[in-house]
């Protein structure tokens, strides 16, 4: 049945292009394009079909010439199909992709024209380009913090139209190592599998290419991928990070299929006169073949690559080319365009709309008729969504399409494609399947086992250790809703801070506008900023919490809320004091009073004796004097008006001060989340670890008003969230006994008499 379809699709396919040749014919003409793939010409003659150069006769002239090549390519095609029935489909098996004739498609968007025209029945349907459930293998270079976030863009676009496993292999530096390792552990995407190769391993290969390029040193390293992936990868699509993808993938991965020859590169024409040299006076590019090509997408041989001594070839040309042209001005791009000049039979030109550039002096306008066209869009201007264009608009709305886009969504199965074992993915399963569904606080529970994807350091970050290793870190969390509270705690504390929020795709974008655009913020590096997105119906306040200690470099770490502003010169001020109570070789935490104030504007106290004064005015109050007393009563604030010295204070029920503490100390526990007993937990955790609790006599923190949160408002209004916490409570109070013993006896005794 199935040859009897191929049959019969062919018959039907050889029919309809005898009918249609003279369509065929004046598509031909006018699109600059046929079947053979080729890409518009992006030539100055054929882009200005109008300019006073073309006399009327040398038009007629030009068209009667290819009018009759495109006759003589209809005889072959003629002679072909007549010979299609006699015919079988070749198929080379390798270990990465299977091959198909030229009648059964290749993915591209005239093929499947050509399959819907040949038949649309369900027994002879669209053969695929690409096998089901095979492996597409995709290489990215990324180095650096910024880097990370177009990583993220590009690998969404790509994930949102794939319907194939993928196997990403990142060259990353130590930093984007970090950042995307955590990034694709926590996104759990089935089907995805993400190997990393050290970045910094490979600078001693490129390093002695004198380089102008922003990219910097990670934009040669694409010149040593045969020798860096694995022996075994046959075939690789490479892709430069500002990568926008339009369509599936594996349409890409399916021309490989085409490739004849020697041909071990798939590429683009460059999109600009860049290689033309006539951009400006005294503009002298690199060589290369006609108007070049472009390296933001490259298909890649590997096997033949290695056999034609790829390593040997591309550094023979490049230490020629420097001895005149100094260094490159576009990275590897200059590099693969000279060894192309000299071998111009390694190249497989691919149809333009594979790598619509957007660079400066771009002619990608020339590549395409009508946007939906495109396939492929490769902001490679330094200028990003700035560039200028006439369809802009609509390649930034694409673009942020997938920047704001729920990347939860894309955690989907492929249909009958099953995933390699994940453990983690494994161990989750197990323990959501212990839980019991009818429990009136199932989804309290759940939420202790959701992950969340979370990416570390959203923003550039830098900091310089402290040489006598009493530096301290400022631990927070928040919301998008608390993001006015950013700008005056740095105002307020000059030291690292480490900052947990929790936010959309859409919010995080909102975000980094707003960090971008606050002077205050940019001119600190030393601000750890780490997105955890959003997902489920409660706010997981100590996940954060536990994200954003986990990140602290420093020996030492203030625990504290996003809506309290340190005192000023707080930051010098524990540095001292962590020397003076030996915080290194003790298990002290040292508590910073709270105080509120419920006015919007406050002259903040900028001494003890001022804040004092202010305390007896009744312009600030100790913190939760009005609603929760046993929260911070312990802390002793009688004492503390006089004290001039450290002094100890005992736990004691409900206990939740702001301490700093070494960096090595529990985590929250996940059960509580949204409004109760987060913090209440961590004490209660610290005390039984036998910490000491020492309060600072001359430190203090204010609270600052803000509406209430959702999840307290949802605590005083939910008579069944109530219930719960109390449930998980109790819970977690029996878990101390079982791990403390004896001593955490006392924690039942003490709330059984609150």
């Amino acid at each position: 049945m199935l040859g009897f379809c191929r049959g019969r699709r062919k018959f039907l396919a050889a029919s309809l292009t005898l009918l249609f040749v003279p369509a065929v014919t004046w598509i031909y003409l006018f699109t600059g394009n046929f079947d053979d793939g080729k890409s518009v010409s992006l030539s100055p003659l054929d882009s200005q079909p109008h300019s006073p150069r073309y006399s009327a006769s040398s038009q007629r002239e030009s068209l009667e010439v290819r009018v009759r090549e495109v006759e003589e390519e209809n005889r072959v095609l003629r002679k072909q199909l007549s010979l299609v029935q006699s015919r079988r489909p070749s198929h080379r098996h390798g270990n990465r992709s299977k091959t198909y004739s030229m009648e059964e498609g290749t993915g591209d968007s005239e093929s499947l024209r050509a399959g819907i025209v040949a038949g649309n029945s369900s027994e002879c349907g669209q053969q695929p380009a690409v096998e089901k459930c095979e492996t597409i293998h995709v290489a990215i270079v990324c180095a650096g913090y910024n880097a990370s976030r177009d990583v993220v863009t590009l690998v969404k676009s790509v994930l949102f139209h794939r319907r194939n496993p993928l196997h990403f292999h990142l060259i990353a530096d130590t930093i984007a190592k970090q950042i995307l390792a955590t990034l694709f552990q926590t996104w759990m995407v089935p089907a995805v599998r993400v190997d990393f190769y050290d970045a910094d391993e490979l600078k001693s290969e490129v390093s002695w290419i004198p380089n102008k390029h922003y990219s910097g040193i990670y934009g040669l390293m694409k010149l040593v991928l045969t020798k860096t992936l694995p022996a075994s990868l046959e075939r690789v699509i490479v892709l430069d990070t500002d990568i926008t993808f339009a369509t599936d993938i594996a349409e890409l991965w399916a021309v490989f299929h085409k490739f004849k020859g020697q041909q071990v590169l798939g590429l683009v024409e460059n999109q600009s006169d860049w290689y033309l040299g006539n951009l400006w006076k005294n503009h002298r590019p690199w060589p290369a073949l006609g108007r070049g090509y472009n390296t933001g997408v490259i298909l890649l041989l590997l096997d033949k690559l290695r056999k034609m001594k790829w390593e040997q070839m591309w550094r023979l040309t490049a230490e020629r080319e420097l001895m005149s042209m100094l260094s490159t001005s576009l990275a590897d791009q200059d590099i693969f365009n000279a060894v192309i000049k000299q071998n111009p039979f390694l190249v497989h030109q691919l149809p333009c709309f594979w790598n619509v550039q957007l660079s400066d002096h771009t002619r990608s306008e020339q590549c395409y008729r009508d946007v939906s066209d495109l396939k492929v869009i490769h902001w490679n201007s330094p200028k990003k969504l700035r560039v200028k264009n006439k369809h802009v608009e609509f390649f930034r709305n694409l673009y942020l399409t997938f920047l704001e886009y729920d990347g939860n969504l894309l955690r989907r199965e492929l249909f009958g494609c099953p995933s390699e074992a994940d453990i983690n993915s494994e161990n989750l399963q197990k323990q959501l399947s212990e839980l019991d569904e009818d429990d009136l606080c199932y989804e309290f529970r759940r939420e202790r086992f959701t992950v969340h994807r979370t990416h570390l350091y959203f923003l550039h970050y830098e900091y310089e250790p402290a040489t006598d290793d009493t530096d301290v870190t400022l631990v927070a969390q928040l919301s998008m809703d608390r993001l006015q509270m950013l700008e005056a705690i740095c105002k307020h504390w000059e030291g690292p801070i480490s900052l947990a929020l929790y936010l959309s795709d859409a919010e995080a974008q909102q975000f980094l506008r707003y960090a971008q655009g606050s002077e205050v913020l940019m001119n600190r590096r030393n601000v750890g900023y780490h997105i955890v997105y959003k997902e489920g119906q409660f706010y997981p306040v100590n996940l954060l919490r536990n994200v954003a200690m986990k990140h602290v470099s420093t020996p030492y770490m203030f625990l504290s809320d996003i809506d309290f502003l340190p005192m000023y010169g707080l930051y010098d001020s524990l540095r001292k004091s962590v020397i003076q109570l030996d915080l290194s070789n003790t298990k002290k935490a040292l508590i910073i009073p709270a105080f509120e104030t419920l006015r919007y504007r406050l002259s903040f106290p900028k001494s003890k004796a001022e804040l004092l004064s202010m305390l007896d005015m009744g312009t600030l109050f100790t913190f939760r004097y009005h609603v929760w007393t046993k929260g911070h009563a312990p802390t002793n604030f009688a004492k503390w008006r006089t004290a001039t010295t450290p002094y100890r204070v005992e736990w004691e029920a409900d206990f939740e001060p702001y301490v700093v503490v070494r960096r090595d100390c529990p985590a929250y526990d996940r059960r509580f989340v949204g409004f109760g007993w987060n913090k209440v937990a961590h004490i209660m955790e610290l005390d039984a670890q036998e910490y000491e609790f020492t309060v600072l006599p001359n430190a203090y923190m204010i609270h600052m008003p803000h509406a209430p949160s959702f999840d307290i408002t949802k605590f005083r209004s939910n008579k069944q969230y109530r219930i719960c916490l109390k449930t998980l409570k109790e819970e977690f109070q029996q878990d101390m006994s079982r791990r403390y013993g004896f001593t955490a006896l006392k924690y039942l005794t003490a709330e059984n008499n609150s």
